[in-house]
């Protein structure tokens, strides 16, 4: 299966996610008060955290989430399925809850920053695992199985690593630029 069609089930998997985040209730009958409260203190823990040391973090902590779904994408392609559904949750959720509580324009200054390239980063490098996880799996039951797989790493490396790259200014972006907008 070519890489685009790919990229269509990721783009498919996180909107499962966002609806689902969107129809998910919050306050009492879905995330309490109390959790909502953690979150805050959370926050606020990570607001005397010098912005460097976010920034790595950050940049650290989604370049992860894509490799590991790379790496674990053999195993049914279980892990990029739930990265790209969770994260869709996520942002629905969160655009919810912020949009009840705030406004649109918070919303959108929260996410439309660092998520013009997060989001794509994020996309495209799920895809590529859920690519390489059904490639191996393929593999193990073709002849010549191998030699196609190969073939299938060498080119989803290359998605990998503009994926990766993406995140450098989805991180500078969110730790630097995205706070000041919400200020």
């Amino acid at each position: 299966m070519h890489y685009k069609w790919w990229l269509v089930i990721a783009v498919a998997l996180f909107g499962i996610g966002l609806v689902a985040g969107l129809l998910t209730p919050s306050g009492t009958k879905g995330i309490s008060a109390k959790d909502m409260v953690t979150i805050e203190e959370l926050f606020g823990f990570l607001r005397q955290v010098p912005q460097w040391a976010l920034f790595v973090v950050i940049l650290v902590k989604n370049a992860s989430v894509v490799l590991i779904s790379f790496i674990f994408s053999p195993f049914l392609c279980l892990v990029p399925v739930m990265a790209l559904t969770f994260n869709g949750w996520m942002v629905g959720f969160v655009s919810k809850t912020v949009l009840q509580e705030e406004s649109l324009g918070q919303v959108l200054a929260g996410l439309l920053p660092h998520g013009i390239f997060e989001m794509p980063a994020l996309i495209m490098g799920e895809a590529v695992a859920l690519s390489f996880g059904t490639a191996v799996a393929l593999a193990l039951f073709k002849e010549g199985g191998g030699q196609q797989l190969l073939s299938n790493l060498r080119q989803n490396v290359k998605y990998l690593i503009v994926a990766c790259g993406l995140l450098l200014p989805a991180a500078i972006i969110e730790t630097w630029v995205t706070p000041w907008l919400l200020r």
